[in-house]
Formats: structure tokens, sequence, C-alpha cells
């Protein structure tokens, strides 16, 4: 059996792999629609929207070994729009240390956090319903309080 902390450092790993893969995916697609003529506002958000869509299906399947369900799909577009969201205040906070300065630093600090949002709550497993002896929903979960 493998260690934890291997287990977590191959999923970083997969996470990552598939995040390039939808960079590539996003300008590919937004690239193409741009040359065909394509205002790029909408070329951009076709691209983000391919990517996104590998990105659930990768890390789905892939990475994180989830389930496909609305639940799931509604979180990943949660855990998406949050992502934006911080990348975005973050370079606003950040601003003052160059524009390239407060990307580079809001990168790690996003992506950290949204692997731990996917791995826990996208694609985390629900917790198991503890039984008693005889089988029935026990009452105490937690133990004795």
């Amino acid at each position: 059996m493998r260690p934890a902390s291997t287990h977590l450092g191959r999923q970083f790993g997969k996470f990552l792999a598939v995040g390039a893969s939808n960079t590539a995916l996003s300008f590919v697609a937004y690239a193409g629609l741009a040359a065909v003529g394509v205002p790029y506002v909408a070329a951009g958000a076709a691209g983000f929207a391919a990517g996104a869509v590998n990105g659930y299906v990768l890390n789905r399947r892939w990475t994180f070994g989830g389930r496909d369900s609305t639940r799931a799909r509604l979180r990943y577009l949660t855990v998406q729009a949050a992502g934006l969201a911080a990348t975005s205040a973050l370079l606003w906070l950040l601003g003052d240390l160059g524009r390239i300065e407060a990307y580079a630093a809001t990168v790690p600090i996003v992506t950290v956090a949204m692997f731990a949002a996917n791995r826990s709550w996208t694609f985390g497993r629900p917790p198991r319903l503890l039984l008693d002896v005889d089988g029935r929903p026990a009452e105490h979960a937690a133990g004795p309080g």
C-alpha cells in the first residue's frame, strides 16, 4: 500500500497535467475561432469553456476517480468560478508587485486551493453512514459529546 503523501503527490501531479492540457486546449480553440472571424471575447469564452469541460472530464476520471453527477458538475463549476474570482482578487491585491509578479504569486495559491476544493468537495467521497451493531444508523456517530 502506498503512503498517503505519495498518493496525494500523484494526484496533484495529475491535476497539474490536466491544467496544462486545459490551457493548451483553450488556446487552440481560441486561436482557431479567432482565425475564422469569431469576435475575440466570444472566442475567449468558448476556449475557456472547452478547457473547463476537458478539466472536468479528465479530473473526474483520471485525477480523482469520481462519479459523474449533476452535483459534481455544479460543484466543479462553482470551484471554477471561485478560482476565477480568487485570481482576480489576488491580482488586484498584489498589483503593486507588478503585473507579471502578481500573476506569478497568484497562480500557485489558486492552483493549490482549487486542487484542495476539487479533491475534498467536488470529487470527494461522501462520509459513510455509521451503523450500530444491528445495522441501524448510529445515534452518536461522533462519540459521546
